[in-house]
């Protein structure tokens, strides 16, 4: 029906159109980039008004739900008093056969077609809700829910500039499809008031006329594109009647254009025109499939709210085909519509969005299945025509994604092994320090380099902080953190033999462990946000591959130098015992020989070598 809510925000829907629908395009607060039109199609999905704020059916008391309303009642209204006075309660009850949604209004028996009147108090706060209609506030109750009910109740009170004889009018709506607009109730006179003379009579509330539907024979082609039409193709050069191809095309004739899209959905497809790559202020047009039949609608996206489907849209020569995966629409509209609001002129200059998902009963679409394409520059359709393509994650994010990626899982793991495994083979000093500790240092300020330029990248995109990413924006913030606090602190590192050194290499590996871990989780939560656009689940497997080749790489090194280690052990302990077996001047002898020589050289800080002396005892 009319209504509709997020379920986990407390946010209204304005659908007004016969497929209520959901086109967020995912993004955030508006600025640079893209998708976050996402197309939002997006977010979650939409579901007719199931909350009762129908403001936007004041007037006419319609459900636009692309169906034509039931012509015989079955629920009936009554009151408690047929006369009343200014502030009088009079109690209206409305019951029958099970429904969902309800909407009650009293008016002017002489003129029905006229403004709400009066005030309603609630009754069941549970299952009921005021609404202001118009000027007048609570001037109409509705439902909360989509609860089965069989008898609601409410309280209307009488204003003091009440009309003579005031008539209730209700729409109930049993499912998406069945509904009763208008059904009239009792009529209630204030006293002394003269016999009604104007016959009250509700003219049945109809949707709106339309232009023919026709169906398409054949699939569209690409023999025209970049020469007598504009195209948007993806993937690039793909033909139309692809099973992979999004297609979208723009042709000029005098004063219209004829515009084809089509794409592998079963649910929905859709494009917008944009004044920048963020949703908001934007011209929608979307063909839904309903058991098998399109519905093309067009809405205006306004903010980052909802959008409004439009009852009337100027659209001409109507057209749809699905077929073999293809869900393929045609229609024709001006180049100028000043008579529809959120029309915009073809004639200019605009970004594209071009969007797909999946779309349920009664034509309520979902969240799209991919980030939307959207065009890399804006384009006027009706200019020189061109094949372009687009883009479905933008380059801003693709490149802080790289630097995340090549910071967390090469330089820094680079890093730590230097300094893990390498100390004893590279013991020389480069420009006053070992070289192990350069190598390590260049890497991990490389890591906190590569790791800002990155960090900063996503805000310049969103304009601001992403409330559509989850955890990953926040567990992304704690590990810039600990970035910087570890060159931070190894500027404050204690000498080698200090009585704090020890507590430092373990705050310093501590900190530096944790840094790694959450980096790694927060790269696996961010492969899956949709701006991304990765292959799923081909990404994932990607990422376990270089964190188990990475875990399995420090195994071995561990292991190859627990067995160096152990190995030299023995050759020492047998060392020791043939210097005991010497002379002092044979002792002497093998020590200066042990110390000269390239294994002495190559073991350096981590064996000592000792050379004993039978006769003194001492080493050497």
């Amino acid at each position: 029906m009319m209504w509709c809510k997020y379920p986990d925000e407390n946010r209204e829907c304005a659908f007004t159109g016969s497929n209520a629908s959901v086109v967020e395009l995912q993004m955030e607060p508006p600025v640079l980039a893209f998708a976050l039109w996402i197309f939002a199609f997006l977010s979650v999905p939409a579901a007719g008004y199931p909350n009762g704020k129908v403001r936007e059916a004041c007037s006419s008391m319609m459900p636009w739900h692309g169906h034509s309303p039931q012509p015989s009642p079955e629920h009936t209204i009554s009151v408690n008093e047929t006369k009343f006075r200014p502030g009088v309660h009079i109690k209206v009850s409305l019951s029958g056969p099970v429904f969902e949604g309800f909407f009650i209004q009293a008016r002017n028996a002489e003129n029905l077609a006229g403004p709400a009147v009066g005030s309603f108090m609630l009754a069941e706060e549970r299952i009921s809700q005021l609404l202001t209609c118009g000027l007048v506030k609570n001037s109409a109750v509705s439902h909360t829910s989509k609860s089965k009910k069989t008898h609601v109740e409410a309280y209307w009170v009488a204003p003091t500039d009440a009309p003579e004889h005031v008539q209730f009018l209700a729409t109930v709506v049993e499912k998406y499809k069945i509904f009763w607009v208008k059904i009239p109730g009792p009529i209630i006179s204030q006293p002394n008031a003269p016999p009604l003379t104007t016959p009250t009579s509700i003219t049945p509330e109809t949707l709106p006329t339309s232009q023919p539907v026709f169906h398409l024979t054949t699939s569209f082609n690409a023999s025209g594109c970049g020469i007598t039409k504009f195209c948007i193709r993806n993937p690039p050069k793909c033909d139309p009647g692809a099973a992979n191809c999004f297609f979208l095309s723009f042709k000029q004739n005098n004063h219209s254009v004829l515009i084809e899209m089509s794409g592998p959905s079963e649910g929905y497809i859709a494009f917008a025109l944009s004044h920048d790559q963020w949703m908001g202020d934007d011209d929608a047009y979307l063909c839904i499939n309903e058991d098998h039949r399109i519905n093309i609608n067009t809405a205006y996206l306004s903010g980052r709210t909802p959008p409004v489907l439009d009852s009337e849209n100027g659209l001409e020569d109507i057209s749809w085909r699905v077929a073999d995966g293809l869900l393929q629409c045609s229609f024709r509209r001006n180049l100028r519509l000043p008579a529809y609001k959120g029309r915009f002129n073809l004639n200019a200059n605009y970004y594209i969005f071009l969007a797909d998902g999946e779309a349920s009963e009664g034509g309520l679409i979902h969240k799209h299945h991919h980030q939307p394409l959207i065009t890399n520059g804006m384009y006027n359709v009706t200019d020189s025509p061109k094949d372009v393509g687009g883009s479905r994650s933008p380059l801003l994010l693709k490149l802080h994604a790289s630097l995340m990626f090549v910071a967390w899982m090469t330089t820094v793991s680079i890093g730590v092994i230097v300094a893990r495994f390498f100390k004893p083979v590279w013991p020389h000093s480069l420009f006053g320090k070992e070289i192990w500790f350069q190598v390590h240092r260049m890497l991990m300020l490389t890591t906190v380099l590569l790791t800002s330029i990155a960090f900063v990248l996503p805000f310049i995109y969103r304009g601001g902080w992403s409330e559509w990413a989850g955890f990953h924006p926040y567990l992304g913030c704690t590990v810039m953190t600990l970035a910087i606090f570890q060159p931070l602190m190894a500027g404050f590192r204690p000498p080698p033999h200090a009585p704090r050194r020890q507590v430092f290499n373990w705050v310093h590996w501590s900190t530096g462990t944790t840094a790694r871990i959450l980096a790694v989780v927060t790269m696996f939560l961010g492969m899956d946000l949709p701006a991304l656009n990765l292959p799923d689940p081909w990404d994932t497997y990607t990422m376990i591959g270089f964190v188990a080749w990475h875990v399995g790489i420090d195994i071995l090194l561990e292991i190859h130098s627990y067995c160096l280690i152990r190995k030299v052990e023995v050759i020492d302990e047998d060392r020791i015992q043939i210097l005991q077996s010497l002379t002092s001047a044979e002792a002497e002898a093998s020590c200066y020989f042990i110390k000269k020589s390239t294994y002495r050289e190559i073991l350096s800080n981590t064996v000592i070598v000792k050379c004993v002396f039978s006769l003194t005892g001492s080493y050497i």
